[in-house]
């Protein structure tokens, strides 16, 4: 018998997108609704057979293409790639939530995914009935399921809360219980997205520990996430993701590696407006939206430089009370530097428009290294929108001498020094 449990041959999915022409309104009417209904009806009936009109506001997208790998059983697998390379397309579909449009899939086992935020929970049941509903869409009877409860519950921290419909959690109790139930009611394969990252520090540990202890039990576990640290500490295998298409490693290193050395680190100019935002956050960027980052002209990201970055956003009302910031991680998951417009000064009134925001430090704190940069755009500190791991880039020493020591840590920053003289007298006494 194989120990094979997952098997994909030839994966590819395609989103049909439609974008809004010129002069188009975003809201429209009843009347034109049924008007555009009706020309489109015409436009069918009068093409010629097995002849497509072509469309120019309609868009093929092909979020996979041709992807193969296999898992076999006990398999810890990290899913590694940057923003919009595929992973969580790859997911939903290994989950079962949305179906490929060609290629094939066999999964042998019960899966429980964790991919964001409330997955698979009914946000009016209390956080007691959830578990029984979870276990029950899993397969399990309600005898197996009362034999895992009290872990379940111990382990989520949310005893007080059990008898309390979840919609009234906050997003570390959400996660907590949702990780809780998917990691301990016994599935075969799990599979947990970046959503961990909704939590702290001492819960992301906690959880890591959880997934080796299902994977040392002989099942298998599939994980996403930009934290290359807990991909080191937990996988032992990766498939790579470049723009929807596997690439081939030899290890989990080789895979960091690729992840680390990619072509977008040798520029700083990014189009953030064609960047995916996860369900997290797919709500954000109504109201305020991040649509480019880059290095101002004659500016350089290089150790102990003057640093200039532009951003470029688009605010579809008024907002009296902005702020945007930038935020740079090592590939560890560590914050190493974080940069706001309201830091020291007031926030930022915008009106409807399109605007650049110039960044200026008249020195580059960043030791060279490899950073991911996250952005954010907020109003009283709410986020409007929010891309985190926007990019990853490399800064370099340029140059300004520098001593490979890695000691000093991520960032080294000049101080002004003033020596106050004391008189002989006053040492001699």
């Amino acid at each position: 018998m194989s120990d094979t449990v997952i098997r994909v041959e030839n994966l590819s999915k395609k989103y049909v997108l439609s974008h809004q022409q010129e002069g188009q309104s975003k809201y429209k009417s009843l009347r034109e609704v049924i008007s555009n209904g009706a020309k489109s009806l015409s436009k069918k009936l009068l093409k010629p057979s097995g002849k497509e009109i072509y469309n120019p506001s309609i868009e093929e997208f092909w979020a996979l293409k041709d992807v193969s790998f296999e898992i076999k059983q006990g398999d810890r697998v990290g899913i590694i790639g940057r923003n919009g390379a595929g992973k969580s397309t790859l997911l939903k579909i290994l989950s079962r939530i949305t179906e490929p449009t060609k290629g094939r899939i066999k999964i042998n086992g019960r899966v429980a995914s964790l991919l964001e935020v409330g997955t698979g929970f009914h946000p009016e049941l209390t956080g007691r009935e959830n578990i029984f509903l979870n276990g029950a869409i899993l397969g399990m009877s309600k005898a197996e399921i009362k034999r895992k409860f009290d872990e379940i519950v111990d382990f989520a921290e949310v005893e007080k809360f059990l008898d309390t419909p979840v919609k009234r959690y906050s997003s570390g109790m959400y996660v907590r219980l949702a990780f809780a139930v998917a990691a301990h009611l016994e599935p075969e394969i799990l599979i947990v997205d970046e959503v961990l990252a909704v939590g702290d520090a001492t819960f992301q540990k906690k959880c890591l520990g959880k997934m080796g202890e299902v994977a040392e039990g002989g099942r298998t576990v599939i994980f996403v996430s930009h934290n290359m640290q807990a991909i080191r500490r937990l996988c032992s295998k990766a498939v790579y993701l470049e723009r929807g298409v596997t690439k081939n490693v030899s290890s989990v290193e080789d895979a960091i590696q690729r992840y680390s050395a990619q072509s977008s680190m040798s520029t700083f100019d990014v189009d953030l407006d064609s960047i995916y935002r996860t369900s997290e956050y797919s709500g954000l960027g109504e109201q305020a939206r991040l649509l480019r980052i880059q290095l101002a002209p004659d500016s350089s990201f290089s150790y102990g430089q003057p640093l200039d970055l532009i951003f470029t956003i688009c605010c579809t009302r008024e907002i009296s009370d902005l702020a945007i910031g930038i935020g740079f991680d090592t590939l560890d998951g560590n914050r190493i530097l974080t940069l706001d417009s309201d830091q020291g000064q007031p926030a930022l009134k915008m009106p409807i428009g399109i605007h650049e925001i110039h960044f200026h430090l008249e020195t580059n704190p960043l030791h060279p290294s490899i950073y991911s940069a996250g952005v954010a755009i907020l109003s009283n500190t709410f986020p409007l929108d929010y891309i985190p791991n926007a990019i990853v880039w490399e800064a370099s020493s340029g140059s300004t001498d520098f001593v490979s020591d890695r000691s000093y840590g991520g960032c080294r920053l000049p101080v002004k020094l003033s020596i106050l003289q004391r008189s002989e007298q006053a040492l001699l006494s």
